[in-house]
């Protein structure tokens, strides 16, 4: 088979197939009277070979290496392999969202194009003052950039910065609802937790529901999160996750002060002294001296028998701390009648 015809059935160029004999990775069985390449069936499977791999993402180079079996294992090859593409397929998404919040904020010129840029721009910055100077600039600037804001914030790792960020999220023109959701549907369970941080800044409905979805999430860091996040805006289903919160002594000081606030409507605080006194069940000692301490700042008569109720557990701990809290209580009640 001559080259031209190898290339017409290969579907590649005749000049690439010279390529390919220069540096060896096929080379013709023979040659014609007239000196030209003549290719057997065996260099045909071989050039099939050589353009498999390549689909893989494999360079010239590293297929050479492959056939030769000299190439490294090929579940590590091919891991390797996988990197590249999504490093390149990252730097593509990122291309996509830059391009998005270009079209998003509707230019009407160039130099509108060109401070849409600039701010994006500052926005990944490596310099962390300039990346939080960019997210109160994006807060006033009236762009639709919503979207790109919560995906800096999802990558953020400044405090700083991060906190400039959500501010600006509460306010920047345009929608992120999608680009959050999205990152609730992530394996990074970090990632994650910041997506449920940024959605109490969003404020809509549409983001309540999410963080209610949140409260079955597999990490119990971001359960509670969303927990804490949802009851700080008034939503009773957030209880039980905050009392289990107390129970287990994650975050038990900011649950307690949700609860607090959660239980200022006297339905809501016997409701919320009745998953105590379930969550009292077969506990430890050190659970009911926080749940003592929680107490302190739930009103109402339900709380108070509770607490007498701690006040003669077998513990001594427990009975001090729910002693100590009843006096709290009455000093405060004392002090409101003056």
């Amino acid at each position: 088979m001559r080259i031209s015809e190898l290339a017409r059935r290969a579907g590649i160029s005749a000049r690439m197939l010279r390529h390919y004999d220069a540096l060896g990775l096929v080379k013709p069985s023979g040659r014609t009277m007239a000196g030209y390449r003549e290719y057997a069936e065996a260099d045909v499977w071989r050039l099939f070979q050589v353009e498999s791999l390549r689909t893989l993402g494999l360079g010239l180079a590293e297929v050479g290496r492959a056939l030769g079996q000299q190439a490294p294992r090929p579940d590590t090859l091919i891991d390797e392999l996988i990197s590249r593409s999504q490093l390149r397929l990252a730097a593509e998404q990122e291309l996509l969202a830059r391009l998005g919040a270009v079209r998003a904020a509707l230019p009407a010129d160039w130099p509108k194009v060109l401070e849409i840029v600039q701010l994006l721009n500052k926005l990944d910055s490596a310099d962390a003052p300039v990346r939080q100077r960019a997210a109160l600039d994006v807060a006033i600037s009236g762009a639709p950039v919503a979207a790109r804001v919560a995906q800096a914030l999802l990558q953020e790792q400044d405090p700083n910065v991060a906190g400039a960020l959500r501010w600006a999220l509460g306010r920047a023109e345009g929608a992120s609802i999608g680009v959050l959701a999205a990152a609730l549907r992530l394996p990074d369970a970090e990632v994650r937790e910041r997506a449920v941080v940024a959605l109490a800044y969003v404020g809509s409905a549409e983001a309540f529901d999410l963080l209610r979805g949140a409260f079955a999430d597999s990490s119990a860091a971001i359960r509670y999160r969303a927990a804490r996040v949802l009851g700080a805006q008034g939503a009773q289903d957030a209880i039980p996750l905050l009392v289990e919160q107390i129970a287990i002594g994650d975050h038990d000081v900011e649950a307690a002060d949700t609860l607090a606030e959660l239980a200022e409507d006297p339905a809501v605080a016997r409701r919320i002294v009745s998953r105590f006194e379930a969550a009292m069940a077969g506990s430890h000692n050190q659970a009911r001296v926080r749940i003592s301490q929680a107490l302190a700042e739930i009103p109402g008569a339900a709380a108070t028998a509770l607490l007498a109720r701690l006040a003669t557990d077998r513990e001594p701990a427990v009975a001090r701390s729910a002693a100590y809290v009843i006096g709290v209580r009455s000093g405060m009640a004392d002090e409101s009648l003056r």
